[in-house]
């Protein structure tokens, strides 16, 4: 009787394939710490013996931020330092090094140790069960009150532009996969933002729990006037809310006006007219004249980005680019 084997399935060169990681990390004034972020980062990978390249992106640091970065760059060939010509803000910086990054999977990691290095591990466990875009979800956070404040403010904003999945929970330490990233490089935009860039492209999210600790060294980044710019970027350049909340409330402003035309109209039918006031027509002058001029504001915001998006070609200049030792000027 032949002796009937069973076969192993056929592995494919696909899932041969050992995937390499890109870390990207914005960088801006944190000379004091993104040393040790880095040394955390590359021996959290060396240990697991992945394959991985760090993308240290300087955003116009005004301390000695891109000395660090740099000495780390020229004594490690698996780092990319990257200056930029001037302050674009993180999510720029993040966009940039998406641009530069060469691995399977990128994961966006912040430059002040409030999220361990050594947490990437959970994402990328959990981006191996096949979701596209896995976010960290903070087990406690530990911010300042206007941080916690700030940070419910851009998750409401959130979820009136994006309409995220229901529960998702969003904040920007994550683990991309690389057709998503594709998606992103490949949008035009003055005005990146990754969050609101992840939630369009990608079609399998996913949270995982992960440890959320305080800044060891010197003092967050993100101040009120960061916050407020960011959500002005997201409403103002990934969205039509504010002018459809103008409206509305300028058609609130005109039924009332007109209701109060009637009343005004049958109390002078029925009473005897009295001589108007000046003040009901300068405070009905100067209420009217605001909430035109506020439109108008609004409006010039919406041309002047738009102005920005079509003029022009890149959100971002980079100055000098640092890998293997060999730096690179960019003009």
């Amino acid at each position: 009787m032949d002796k009937i084997t069973q076969q192993e399935p056929s592995i494919t060169s696909e899932q041969k394939k050992v995937p390499k990681y890109s870390v990207v990390i914005p960088v801006y004034n944190s000379a004091d710490i993104v040393e040790t972020t880095i040394d955390r980062t590359v021996e959290l990978f060396e240990n697991n013996n992945w394959e991985y390249e760090l993308i240290l992106v300087n955003d116009k640091s005004r301390d000695s931020s891109w000395h660090v970065v740099t000495q780390k760059a020229l004594a490690n060939p698996n780092i990319i330092a990257i200056d930029l010509l001037r302050n674009y803000g993180q999510h720029t910086a993040n966009f940039c090094g998406f641009q530069h990054a060469a691995g399977d999977y990128i994961i966006t990691l912040d430059d002040d140790l409030q999220n361990p290095p050594e947490e990437s591990v959970q994402l990328v466990n959990k981006a191996k069960e096949g979701y596209d875009v896995v976010i960290g979800q903070f087990r406690e956070k530990k911010q300042a009150a206007y941080r916690r404040l700030g940070s419910r403010l851009i998750r409401f904003v959130n979820r009136r532009v994006f309409l995220p999945h229901e529960g998702l929970v969003l904040s920007n330490f994550r683990i991309i996969r690389r057709d998503v990233v594709d998606r992103i490089c490949a949008y035009k935009t003055a005005y990146p933002y990754i969050t609101g860039l992840v939630l369009m492209f990608a079609s399998n999210p996913a949270n995982v729990l992960v440890q959320h600790e305080e800044r060891p060294v010197g003092r967050s980044n993100y101040t009120m006037r960061v916050i407020i710019r960011l959500v002005m970027r997201i409403l103002f350049n990934y969205s039509s809310y504010p002018l459809r909340v103008v409206t509305i409330f300028g058609l609130v402003i005109s039924a009332v006006s007109f209701l109060l035309g009637l009343f005004y109209l049958g109390r002078g039918l029925l009473t005897p007219i009295k001589v108007p006031g000046w003040t009901t027509l300068v405070v009905l002058l100067s209420f009217f004249n605001g909430i035109t001029l506020l439109l108008l504001g609004m409006l010039g915001e919406y041309l002047i980005r738009l102005v920005n998006q079509t003029s022009v070609a890149v959100p971002y200049h980079v100055k000098k680019i640092i890998s293997s030792g060999r730096a690179q000027p960019r003009t």
